[in-house]
Parts: structure tokens; sequence; C-alpha cells
């Protein structure tokens, strides 16, 4: 099975939904993915990524699946104390990295930059929706692994819109990667494609492996700069 994360395309943040800009990209990725072979579309439930996701449903005639769980994640102090820059991820793992600490130790929820953070519930909440999930589509979590209880003649691929920040987390999970570490490698872009595959046999516990990172080809093509710029 091919997992295809897609991030939402340019947004209004304050309106929840996507920009004239954004509403381009949504139209570029779904030509772009015309040819991937989805057989399935979910979402996140919030405005932006549905109507990334709803470019691509008319694009290939395949209704959109909602998953409540891939909503963004939201972050700040849980007990009132003052976190850095508010807590925000991504500004958080770029300090942590400014002051030496690893950013990859498993221990990342002890921080001082994630211990009283509302993004860990987030992250936690995420990684637990997401294996109940997989379980559904045939893949079992055993450890750093997934055991298969179903075998594929060929891949069946999914796509999921959804953000930056609940991607990163529901990737790193699968990858075994600690969601700082995931924050500082991979600034999603809009609209940016990273696809996961696990393996086809039956029965196997294998590591899924990351077939493409972060692309973005299909936004900076001449197509979409007519588009955009209409």
């Amino acid at each position: 099975m091919r997992i295809i994360f897609v991030r939402h395309g340019e947004p209004n943040y304050e309106l929840d939904c996507l920009t004239e800009t954004g509403r381009a990209q949504a139209e570029a990725v779904a030509r772009r993915l015309k040819e991937e072979g989805i057989e399935t579309i979910y979402a996140s439930p919030l405005g932006r990524a549905m109507e990334t996701a709803t470019a691509v449903s008319k694009e290939l005639g395949l209704p959109i699946n909602v998953l409540d769980f891939m909503h963004e994640v939201t972050w700040g102090s849980t007990d009132g104390s003052t976190l850095y820059s508010d807590g925000h991820p991504w500004n958080s793992v770029d300090e942590m990295a400014r002051q030496d600490i690893n950013l990859n130790s498993p221990d990342w929820k002890e921080t001082p930059f994630f211990k009283n953070n509302r993004v860990v519930e987030n992250v936690e909440m995420i990684e637990s929706e997401l294996d109940k999930w997989l379980e559904s589509l045939g893949y079992v979590r055993e450890g750093f692994y997934y055991r298969h209880t179903i075998a594929e003649k060929e891949h069946r691929t999914i796509a999921l819109f959804s953000h930056g920040g609940s991607s990163a987390a529901a990737m790193g999970h699968i990858l075994n990667i600690p969601f700082p570490y995931m924050c500082a490698l991979f600034h999603m872009e809009f609209t940016g494609i990273n696809i996961i595959r696990f393996d086809r046999n039956e029965g196997r516990c294998t590591l899924p492996c990351l077939e493409l990172a972060n692309d973005g080809k299909h936004i900076r093509d001449g197509h979409y700069f007519r588009l955009a710029n209409k």
C-alpha cells in the first residue's frame, strides 16, 4: 500500500479556506496526482484541506472520506507557564537546535519546549488514531514495525490531504522519527507531496519506506504560474 500525504494549498487561515493561489495549487496537484492510481481519498475535516482534496476528488471522480484525527495540531501552555514562542513547534525546534538539544531524542516530550505544551497531546492522539486507521487497512503496529494482515499483488494507493503539523506527526510515527526532528526535517510546502510505501507481502513485519519527499514540482511549472497570476 502507498499513502500519498498532501499538504493543503495556500490558505486564508482566518477563514479556513484556500486563497486564489491556493485554489490554483489544488488544481495543479490534482493534475499531478491523476496518474498515481489513487483508489481512495481521505482528508482532514478542516476547510483548507477539504478544499484541496475536493479538486482531486473532482479530477478522479472519487468521494472524500473524512479523518477527524488528522486536523491540524494546536499548541500552547497546558498550565499557564511561559513557553518559547508560545509553544509554536517549528520555532521551538529551531531554538532547540540553537541550544544544541538533540531533536532526535526519544525523550523530546520532557524538554522544556514540550513538557507543558498541548501539542504533545495532539501528537499522541494522532499516533494512536493513525494506528487504528492503518490496522483497518491491514497494517498492524508491532513495536517499531508493521505486520501485514493482507497481501497485495499491486500496491493500493490512497491519498490523505491534511496539514504540515498533523502530517509530520503521522509520517514521523510511521517512520519512527520523533516529532521535533520531523518538524525540522520536513518544511512542507503548500500541496507538497510525500509518499510512504508499505510492503505488499502478508505476515511480515517491516519498516515502511519513504518513496517521495515534499515534491512540489507541480506548483513550479509554467502552467501553474499562469493560473496563479491571472
